[in-house]
């Protein structure tokens, strides 16, 4: 028989128990009801089979009295991990009557079941292997496949609300032992597929609900970040807000201190005019002075100006000349260096026959040495035929004549090569004469084509001086007509200050006169309140009799006022009168206090 790995075999037995413990705790939790507690079996021993999954394989640690093997130190690994168990971690360490690192794993178990996240946090556990490898040996539960399946099988624990009070209960001392009663069933125990059936509709729903709630928070998180966003954009609105209202204000402040700089200047310019009123007549006078020497600043600055357009005129003609020049000197170069080029192409040509008459040599030289190979042939032939004239003496006669002949022949022959070497001789004395002076026409026209080159570059400089003092003279003429604008807005400008001068003049003498007739108005005013003060008038129904001759008022006996006592008198009773420098006529008086009498109409007005 073969021997099997205890720890696969105990892998196996445990992950056996943790389907077993899963099952049966969600079978029992939809049959009692969804809500479990603390104090519910199967969830008890869920809590044990996941502590001895957990235990399986764990490293022993030393500590300073005694050997340490505890869950807490991978689970308090996942909040690194996953960020959202930083909650559940910071709860279990706050919770009070927790002493052991196995309580605070057990705590840390049910808050998890609770939270319904205890897959989610146990699968990034397991994914970080080389983080496990620390607390766990390599056969652990943990490290091998059988992990992955519990966490597998813990999603469906997700069906489950679990209300467990973790704070008054004792977690450090529980014994965690495995009762395997509660997971051997009999026969009436089976149910039917009926309720599997309701079970896994039920399961489905869940699931379904579940992911209904996944995908609604992720659309929250997304509205979350646009509110963000959104809040984010308009703090910087406000801000930009805030900064536009700063510079209103400030625009404003500006205004208004530009506004009041404005005031200033105008009491400022008040002031100035004021001051200036007297000195604008001396400057009238002092203008009519100067206004002859300006007349004959104006003519000389016209003359001036007709000199200088006279001569802007000259130098336009110049620049006419020199750029007439410069389109010649443009064509003459133009000329020159197409008789340059034609210049080069008939130095070609003749480079080009020059080498011909070379070829040409070379062969005649090649002609006169077979000529002379011949003659030398020929001599040898002659030895042989003088040796050959001893032996046979009987060819010899026959053969004289032929001799004769042959000797002509070659004299003859001598004399044509003695005229070709000498038309040979001529011929490349002439050619290396017209070589010569081909050499010399090539150097004159070198010489040539730099000076023509020096004349260019000559010519290209002073038409670039030109240009320079064409240039100037241009400048200078703007700023003459410059000059000439200015001179005539300072001419309007004084214009308008005389306009503005003598408007102020008038305005001034209209104010005057205003002034001079409203304070002769007022004194009258002043010297008829003076009169008035004091003064009660009677009403027309109680003023009827006369208070001397006590008779009635009529047409015939006029109402007369007293200023000073108020008392009202008939004109026959008021027989005193007074002359007075102000009036053409005498003023009636009171018999009792002498003051002047006023004459009332109908109505109650004096």
């Amino acid at each position: 028989l073969a021997v099997k790995d205890p720890t696969a075999v105990e892998r196996a037995n445990l992950l056996n128990m943790a389907k077993l413990s899963i099952k049966g705790l969600i079978e029992s939790a939809l049959s009692f009801g969804r809500t479990l507690d603390s104090d519910y079996p199967p969830l008890q021993q869920f809590f044990v089979v996941m502590e001895h999954c957990l235990k399986h394989g764990l490293k022993v640690r030393k500590s300073f009295l005694s050997y340490n093997k505890t869950i807490w130190g991978p689970l308090e690994l996942v909040e690194k991990l996953y960020p959202e168990a930083e909650e559940i971690a910071a709860s279990v360490r706050d919770l009070p009557g927790l002493k052991t690192p196995l309580g605070r794993a057990r705590a840390w178990l049910r808050l998890a079941l609770m939270q319904k996240k205890m897959a989610d946090y146990l699968r990034c556990l397991i994914i970080q292997r080389d983080l496990l490898s620390e607390f766990y040996e390599y056969h652990a539960l943990m490290m091998e496949e059988e992990g992955a399946v519990i966490v597998g099988l813990l999603v469906g624990l997700n069906v489950i609300d679990a209300n467990l009070c973790v704070k008054g209960e004792d977690l450090d001392s529980q014994v965690g032992v495995i009762d395997f009663s509660m997971y051997l069933k009999s026969d009436d125990e089976i149910g039917g597929k009926e309720r599997d059936e309701q079970i896994a509709a039920i399961l489905d729903q869940k699931n379904y609900v579940e992911e209904l709630n996944r995908q609604l928070n992720s659309t929250v998180s997304s509205l979350h970040a646009r509110v963000d966003s959104l809040e984010k954009s308009n703090t910087k609105l406000i801000e930009e807000l805030a900064i536009a209202k700063n510079n209103i204000i400030k625009l404003q402040e500006e205004n208004h201190q530009l506004r009041s700089e404005n005031t200033l200047i105008l009491m400022k310019t008040q002031h100035h005019l004021e001051a200036t009123k007297v000195d604008v007549e001396a400057e009238l006078q002092t203008y009519k002075h100067s206004r002859q020497g300006l007349d004959e600043m104006y003519n000389e600055a016209r003359r001036q100006l007709r000199e200088e357009s006279q001569l802007r005129q000259d130098m336009e003609n110049e620049l006419v000349v020199q750029v007439s020049m410069k389109h010649e000197i443009e064509l003459a170069m133009k000329l020159l260096e197409k008789d340059i080029h034609e210049k080069q192409d008939a130095l070609i040509g003749l480079r080009q026959q020059l080498d011909e008459v070379k070829a040409i040599n070379m062969e005649m030289y090649q002609k006169l040495q077979v000529s002379e190979d011949a003659m030398k042939e020929k001599n040898e032939i002659i030895g042989q035929l003088e040796d050959k004239t001893n032996q046979i003496n009987a060819t010899m006669k026959q053969l004289e004549q032929r001799l004769q002949q042959a000797e002509k022949a070659q004299m003859e022959a001598e004399a044509e090569d003695e005229k070709l070497k000498q038309e040979y001789v001529n011929k490349s004395e002439s050619l290396q004469k017209e070589f010569s002076q081909k050499e010399k026409q090539l150097l004159q026209l070198e010489t040539d084509l730099k000076i023509e080159k020096e004349w260019r570059q000559t010519l290209e400089d002073d038409l670039q001086k030109e240009k320079e003092t064409v240039s100037h003279l241009r400048l200078e003429t703007q700023e003459i007509i410059n000059l000439k604008k200015e001179f005539l807005k300072l001419q309007e400008k004084n214009k308008q200050l005389k306009r503005i001068c003598q408007d102020q003049e008038a305005a001034l003498q209209e104010l005057a006169s205003k002034l001079s007739e409203s304070k002769l108005k007022i004194e009258d005013i002043k010297e008829a309140n003076k009169a008035l003060q004091g003064q009660v008038w009677l009403k027309d129904k109680e003023a009827t009799h006369c208070k001397l001759c006590e008779k009635e008022f009529s047409l015939s006996k006029r109402k007369h006022h007293c200023r000073n006592c108020g008392e009202i008198f008939c004109n026959a009773c008021s027989d005193n009168e007074l002359p007075l420098p102000s009036s053409p006529k005498p003023v009636r008086v009171c018999d009792s206090c002498h003051a002047i009498l006023i004459q009332r109409c109908s109505s109650n007005v004096p």
